[in-house]
């Protein structure tokens, strides 16, 4: 397995949410507090930032084109331009921002929230589909982060990151809303070794968590057996996705928010080549 290389040198203060979009052959990325979705074209080297008027948690490709942000006040679309911009569902709450999005196989948005304190029960998880409902999954949530499905779509994962723990439920597909039930623990990550945070599931239907304040990401099997371990030259990872046209590069953003002294790479995103072989990731229905 190669190195871990800089993809894209940044100061992002929270870089965050790296999906890759196979239709556009870029990597998608925002920096939360730094209110900019950025894009990044590992071929040509291309670039680009937008940025947004709210803090945003995550941005993802829309199957028609554009974006869908998961905004400090609710979920917006974009595009085909920066400037074609609605929202699909609003509901602002002071204090309380977007954290963590990822898009379902049947192409619904799974949104996450918490509040800026981070306080216990302030944040939740919704589902958000193409029409603008919104059905809110959980509610006593403090920091929402990584949500992820397996090859099949019949298990869920989802972290509450000061919990420590990467959970698991089974998908009930014949209900209208795919409801989650049976939730239950995969893996824990011991006091010392940092809080997990984003992840993402390859096509062995492993799962990959980066380490917020553990430097590292690590891979789990199906059965919560800890596999591998990628130490990485940043503190605080926050997320990681497959990308490059094979899906076998992984990308991890990386967050200098909170740091006295940063490491020269924190608020880049770095890649992994070579570290597997991920699964497309549906655009959102919208």
């Amino acid at each position: 397995m190669s190195d871990v290389e800089v993809a894209v040198r940044e100061q992002a203060a929270l870089g965050e949410g790296p999906t890759w979009d196979p239709a556009a052959g870029r990597l998608i990325w925002v920096d939360i507090l730094g209110s900019r979705v950025h894009t990044y074209d590992p071929v040509s080297g291309r670039r680009t930032v937008m940025v947004t008027e709210q803090h945003v948690g995550a941005a993802k490709p829309r199957a028609g084109g554009g974006l869908v942000v998961n905004l400090r006040d609710g979920v917006g679309l974009y595009g085909p331009g920066a400037d074609d911009f609605r929202w699909l569902h609003r509901d602002p709450v002071p204090g309380r921002r977007a954290n963590d999005a990822a898009v379902a196989p049947d192409g619904a948005l799974w949104a996450g929230t918490m509040r800026y304190d981070e306080a216990p029960g302030g944040g939740s998880l919704s589902r958000v589909t193409a029409d603008g409902t919104v059905e809110v999954v959980l509610d006593d949530v403090a920091v929402s982060n990584g949500t992820g499905w397996s090859p099949d779509g019949r298990l869920m994962y989802y972290i509450d990151s000061p919990t420590r723990r990467i959970d698991v439920f089974d998908v009930d597909a014949d209900a209208a809303n795919h409801r989650l039930v049976n939730r239950r623990q995969l893996a824990a990550v011991e006091d010392g070794a940092g809080f997990p945070d984003g992840l993402t599931v390859d096509a062995d239907g492993c799962v990959w968590v980066a380490l917020w304040d553990g430097g590292a990401v690590r891979r789990y099997t199906p059965s919560g057996e800890l596999d591998r371990v990628v130490p990485l030259p940043v503190r605080r990872p926050t997320a990681c996705a497959f990308g490059g046209a094979d899906l076998t590069d992984l990308y991890i953003t990386t967050a200098r928010t909170g740091l006295e002294a940063p490491h020269p790479m924190s608020g880049s995103v770095l890649v992994l080549p070579g570290a597997g072989k991920g699964l497309a990731q549906p655009a959102f229905a919208g």
